[in-house]
C-alpha cells in the first residue's frame, strides 16, 4: 500500500448461528483498518458503528464529515 492508502475490512452484519430464523442478530462485527501511516495496532473504543466507518472514510478523503459517527483516523495515527 502507498503511504496515504487506507484499507478497511469489515462485514455487513453479525448473525448468531444458534438463533432460530434467518433474521440478522445483534452481534459485533469485525473492523480491521490499516494504513502505513498508523502507529501500531489498537482496539477501537466507544462508538463503533457503521456510521463511524463512514466518517473515517470521509475524513481520509478530506470531505465533510457526516452528521453521524466519528472518525477514527486521529486515534489510529
Amino acid at each position: 500500500l502507498h503511504e496515504d492508502d487506507l484499507l478497511i475490512i469489515t462485514a455487513d452484519h453479525g448473525n448468531d448461528p444458534t438463533a432460530e430464523g434467518t433474521d440478522h442478530t445483534r452481534e459485533y462485527i469485525p473492523v480491521l483498518m490499516y494504513s502505513p501511516k498508523f502507529n501500531g495496532g489498537q482496539a477501537l473504543e466507544g462508538d463503533t458503528t457503521f456510521s463511524s466507518i463512514g466518517a473515517t472514510i470521509a475524513d481520509n478523503f478530506g470531505v465533510t464529515l457526516p452528521d453521524y459517527g466519528r472518525s477514527y483516523l486521529k486515534a489510529l495515527k
